[in-house]
Formats: structure tokens, sequence, C-alpha cells
């Protein structure tokens, strides 16, 4: 098992291990064997959402690990479709209700919706909801900064985390600009790619070679070193493994900025720009 993985300090004072497990399709009862592996592996930071299906099999691996609940830290993000006042807190009702947990460590609104413009609504629904004991620590995902700028000026908290697509190709520069400036946390989805063409980059694939890593390790490293939470997905237990450890080595300058060049603005995997893109 991979320890003493080091914490990131939130806003509100809550700590996250500075790398977590995406769970998006780890669903049924592969999905909770996954996530037990993951939690033996060293894993103390699951990230789950409404919309992935699986906050049932989080829970269930939860109670079937060794690991102590207060020791692992738990997300889930509401849904575009449930962002009025009343259906955002039926809804984080209802995700703890399907994991058996009595609390969420992070919950986040999963994208802005700018059209149905409800995320502020959705917003105080969450701060209401960490008064209350449902979560204890409340950000976002996927917001760009005027969508955070609103947040700030009309409620007067900001988010602990923003959770965007970020990997080399696409390094969120601006964007993780602003956070730091705020004081938010940038968490990494999609950190690899999806086993993109990434993985076969030969920038990265030279580097991996010249430190005797692979080039998953050399990728969640670059991420950890500008500062971000990345949340790889693997159901693999050596893979899970691989990819936590990442703590014993650093890059240079040199091998950061030749990754970080790598970035482009069509970089995305897929065409959701935060700006237009509407999640059910």
């Amino acid at each position: 098992m991979i320890q003493n993985i080091p914490e990131i300090t939130l806003n509100d004072g809550l700590t996250l291990p500075a790398i977590g497990l995406g769970t998006y399709k780890l669903n049924g009862a592969s999905g909770v064997q996954a996530i037990v592996s993951a939690l033996d592996a060293g894993y103390r930071l699951l990230d789950s959402a409404f919309n992935y299906e699986n906050e049932g099999a989080v829970g269930e691996a939860i109670r079937r690990s060794s690991v102590p609940r207060e020791q692992i830290r738990v997300t889930s993000k509401l849904p575009g479709r449930h962002h009025a006042y009343k259906q955002a807190l039926q809804t984080i009702q209802e995700s703890l209700y399907r994991s058996g947990l009595d609390y969420y460590d992070l919950y986040l609104i999963h994208w802005p919706n700018p059209s149905k413009d409800l995320y502020v609504e959705a917003w105080s629904a969450l701060i209401d909801a960490q008064k209350w004991g449902l979560i204890r620590s409340i950000g976002v995902s996927n917001f760009l900064p005027e969508h955070l700028d609103r947040l700030i000026k009309e409620t007067g908290v900001t988010p602990s985390v923003n959770q965007v697509e970020l990997h080399p190709y696409f390094s969120q520069e601006e964007q993780r600009a602003y956070h730091q400036e705020h004081g938010i946390v940038t968490e990494s989805w999609s950190p690899l790619g999806r086993a993109s063409r990434l993985l076969e980059d030969p920038v990265i694939q030279k580097i991996a070679r010249d430190r005797k890593k692979t080039v998953s390790q050399i990728i969640l490293r670059w991420h950890i070193q500008l500062g971000a939470l990345p949340l790889p997905k693997s159901s693999s237990p050596s893979r899970q493994i691989e990819n936590l450890s990442v703590f014993e080595f650093s890059l240079s300058d040199e091998e950061m900025q030749a990754i970080s060049a790598l970035s482009r603005p069509d970089g995305r995997l897929y065409d959701q720009d935060p700006a237009v893109y509407e999640e059910f």
C-alpha cells in the first residue's frame, strides 16, 4: 500500500489527498471491487457523481473496505437538471441515500449550464446543505472564471474546488491562474486524456524513458507540480498502485515546460466548452 501521500488544505480547512481516484464507469459489482482495490492500494479520495450512477457502488466499497470512513474523502456532483434550489437539496439527500453515507466530504455542481441560468440557485442550495451537515466542503466543476465571479459576488462564498478538464494537451493556464488568485484548488478530470493519443506522445515518452517511469506517471507528476489534483481512473490493481507512485521523484523545469508546451486551444477531448455545454 502506498502511504504518506501529501495533503492539500482547502479554503474552508478540509484536507484532500494530493491525488484521487476517478470512478466514472466503475459501476455494479465490478465497480465495487475496483474501488475496494483502490482503497487497499492507498487511495483516500474517491470522485463520483449523481450522473455516474455509481454512488451506491462507492458507498458499498467503503463499507467493504477496512479503511475507516473518516479517513476517506468522498465527492459527488449535482446534475444539470436539478439546479433549482429545492431540487438541488433533494438531489443531495438522494445522493446520500444512494451511497448509504451520512455526509459527503465534497459536493460539486457538475456543470454551470449557463443557458438555464440556475447555477447560483444551485450554489445557494449547496451552501445550505453544508450548514446542515450534509456536506463538509462545497465546490464546482467545469466553471469558467465568469461563472465563479458571479457565485462569489452574489453569495459571498468562494468554492473550495473547481474540477476541470486538464491534461498536457489542454493545460488551462489562465483558468489555473484564476484559481490560484482566488484560493480555489484545481482538480483535474481526465488527467491522462482518457488514454488518448497523449499516452503515445513522443515528448512524454522520451521523458518517461529518461526517468525510467511510465508515461502515466510522468503525466500525473506534471499535474502535481502544476499544483493540480489529478483524478486518474483505473480498475487494475497494478495500475492503481502505479498511478499512486508519483511522489518519490520530480520533473525538472525543462521537462515541465516541454510537457506544458503540448497544450493547444483545441485540446479538449470532446466538444464540452462550459460557456455553452449543457449537462442533463
